[in-house]
């Protein structure tokens, strides 16, 4: 898959005040079977995965899909620095990406989110006017103050390693209530986006009105899946969610040091769009 045959992917700013996004086309080949704006991970995460959603994107184009790969306000070469991006605006991104695609290609929108990425395409989709046609959720974050803390405890981590530091999720928090940034991981973390994942609705109560594709990784094909999956899954497909569950054995590439790559995930993906578009 690694060498699929595709169109030379053609770059672009696209004006989003503030300031410009940066955007990556990749032009469907043949005709256009639809569009699919991705969404990125949150920090670090967008980094390990940049390959896998470059494969994909490259793939999916491939297959005659056009595929927009957006740079989020705040992140990788967009306007803005990480400290001054904020989930509203990451929302609007999202916005102005969908209607670059339905300006370009007038075909059906896919959303295609990864981890953090995953749930700012539902929290847009649960409140977008129109929803998107489909969604693919890679292991997507089920729960925003959760991630958040795990976020956290990479600075508290970090604290055990300078001699009379002490720090705890909790206080961390707690400086974000009282309106400090704080740096973690070499990212500038601002109160206002932390607050709004830290709020953000589960993903339960978030049941997107669309088929919805679903990927989750497993440590080995015999492994069981989370239990926060298996909760949200079934409580969607109670709601009458269109719901298509996958679960691969996967590494976790979106947080491995060494870039990772799994061809049985991207075939996979790029089997789920084919298989909607032939059912519509």
């Amino acid at each position: 898959m690694s060498a699929v045959p595709s169109q030379p992917a053609e770059p672009f700013f696209l004006e989003s005040a503030p300031g410009r996004r940066f955007c990556l086309f990749h032009p469907p080949l043949g005709v256009c079977r639809g569009a699919v704006l991705y969404v990125h991970p949150f920090a670090e995460e967008m980094n390990r995965s940049r390959r896998m959603a470059a494969l994909q994107a490259r793939a999916l184009a491939a297959c005659g899909y056009g595929v927009l790969q957006l740079d989020l306000y705040g992140c990788g070469d967009s306007s803005g620095d990480f400290g001054d991006a904020r989930w509203t605006i990451w929302k609007s991104d999202l916005a102005a990406g969908a209607a670059w695609l339905q300006r370009r290609l007038a075909r059906p929108l896919t959303l295609w989110g990864l981890r953090l990425g995953a749930l700012l395409a539902l929290d847009y989709a649960h409140e977008a006017p129109e929803p998107p046609h489909a969604l693919i959720l890679w292991q997507p974050v089920l729960n925003g103050a959760s991630y958040l803390t795990q976020f956290l405890r990479l600075r508290v981590a970090g604290a055990m390693f300078d001699e009379g530091a002490q720090t705890s999720t909790s206080m961390l928090r707690q400086a974000l209530q009282n309106g400090a940034t704080l740096e973690i991981a070499g990212y500038d973390l601002a109160p206002e986006l932390a607050m709004a994942i830290d709020t953000l609705p589960a993903a339960d109560s978030m049941a997107p009105a669309c088929r919805v594709d679903w990927f989750e990784a497993l440590a080995t094909p015999d492994a069981a899946l989370a239990a926060g999956t298996t909760r949200v899954s079934a409580e969607w497909q109670r709601r009458g969610v269109d719901l298509h569950l996958h679960a691969l054995a996967c590494p976790s590439f979106w947080i491995t040091p060494e870039i990772t790559e799994s061809q049985a995930w991207l075939q996979a993906t790029v089997a789920v769009l084919q298989e909607s578009a032939d059912v519509d």
